[in-house]
């Protein structure tokens, strides 16, 4: 076997009761959730019993998740499993820092609670929405989008592409999409996410990260502002990648080349596996959720 790239998931995966079975079988998982609650009284109850409108906002969503990625994580560690390299899609980053020691469980879970403030301010201030573009190419996407007031927020795999803007601005876009030969999904998310409507919330969150103490990773963490492994300090790249494109097939991309062969999805749902089955069928696809991916992981990985 190769190398194992470890990859955390991005918000649109979470799902009520996410989380809950690793707290049960793992007590690294569960000592997440007691961490998690004594600085945010409430995180894993909303975790295991929140309703999906609950988990919906982005400012329970992002330290739920948080929580959930790095348990499933920490799960798989305590269990044996030793990724050679790291990787989170968005809110998800912060997750695969934590666990390469980057960041320190309080801090990160803080500037993950933070995060989620800022951008829910910022959506509220600038109202925006999300379009997955399929059947362009990368280039015909960002060519639609010059001039549009629509930005390229997430490269996700070949033939598909994220974009953010407001609303009307979309739905002319939209429009231009299907008289290329596209089609526009939306994206179950209430902001223009990593676009410049983030811009206030990048700047407030770069202020935060000056408080912080943020070590060279213990392994490599590819960020998603530049897909390249992180360096000494990575400080400018964690609050760019508020409010610009996530770069994620890139990101897979190198670690494909740094010799990853079996990707490991922590989190909830498998959205980044389905990614990686089009961006390279070859590579061995796995996932940590429950008690039964965990479980089977650590077989396939053994």
């Amino acid at each position: 076997m190769g190398k194992i790239a470890l990859v955390f998931a991005g918000q649109g995966a979470q799902y009520p009761g996410m989380g809950r079975e690793l707290a049960e079988v793992s007590p690294a998982a569960r000592a997440v959730f007691e961490q998690a609650d004594a600085i945010r009284p409430g995180t894993a109850e909303q975790c295991f019993t929140g309703t999906a409108e609950e988990l919906a906002r982005t400012v329970n969503l992002q330290p739920c998740l948080f929580c959930v990625d790095l348990a499933a994580g920490l799960a798989a560690r305590e269990a044996g499993l030793r990724p050679d390299m790291a990787a989170g899609f968005s809110l998800g980053e912060l997750a695969a820092l934590v666990f390469a020691d980057a960041l320190s469980f309080a801090d990160g879970f803080r500037l993950v609670c933070l995060r989620g403030e800022l951008m829910q301010a910022a959506a509220v201030a600038a109202p925006g929405a999300m379009l997955a573009v399929l059947r362009l190419s990368a280039a015909e996407t960002e060519e639609l989008c010059r001039g549009a007031d629509v930005y390229p927020a997430n490269y996700n795999c070949p033939g598909q592409i994220v974009v953010a803007g407001q609303s009307a601005a979309l739905a002319e876009f939209a429009v231009a999409v299907r008289a290329a030969g596209g089609r526009t999904v939306p994206v179950a998310v209430s902001a223009a996410f990593h676009s410049p409507l983030m811009t206030p919330a990048a700047d407030a969150f770069r202020s935060a990260l000056a408080t912080v103490t943020l070590s060279p990773p213990l392994l490599p963490v590819y960020a998603n502002y530049s897909a390249a492994p992180y360096g000494p300090d990575g400080r400018d790249w964690l609050s760019r990648q508020i409010d610009h494109p996530v770069r994620w097939e890139e990101s897979v991309r190198r670690m494909l080349a740094a010799g990853a062969d079996t990707f490991v999805e922590a989190g909830p749902g498998q959205t980044l596996s389905g990614f990686l089955r089009k961006i390279n069928p070859a590579a061995r696809r796995l996932n940590i959720q429950d008690r039964d991916s965990l479980a089977q992981t650590l077989t396939a990985t053994a």
